[in-house]
Parts: C-alpha cells; structure tokens; sequence
C-alpha cells in the first residue's frame, strides 16, 4: 500500500472511533437524563477529545520517529 492510503485508512479509522465515541457519550448522557442539547454537548465534547487525543497522539509518534537515526 502506497503512504497516503494508509494515511486516508488511519484517518478514516479515527473518525469512526470518534463518531462511535460521541454517540455512546449522547446516549449515555440522555439515559442519564440530560436534555437533548445537553447531550449534544457531552458527543461534541467527547468527538473533540478523541480527535484531539489522536493529534497528541500522532505528534508524539512523529516526534520519536524523527529521533531515530
């Protein structure tokens, strides 16, 4: 596989953790009891924080790569 289908693979990949993620903080907020844009708010909240958490987390991997001799 050539570079940028892996990139477009991970990238997809990401985005569907993130989706699955926001929609289980949505339901799990509205089961709680939350109104239905205080729900919103908790997916959005948690969509962001998965894509956030997966830039901290390609900077870093990009960081010790570029390390290594």
């Amino acid at each position: 596989m050539s570079g940028i289908t892996v990139v477009l693979l991970v990238a997809a990949l990401v985005i569907i953790f993130a989706l699955l993620a926001a929609a289980a903080a949505g339901k799990l907020a509205r089961l709680d009891g939350a109104t239905y844009p205080g729900a919103l708010t908790r997916a959005a909240a948690a969509f962001a924080a998965v894509l956030t958490l997966a830039a901290a987390l390609t900077g870093s991997v990009a960081g010790a790569l570029t390390l290594l001799p």
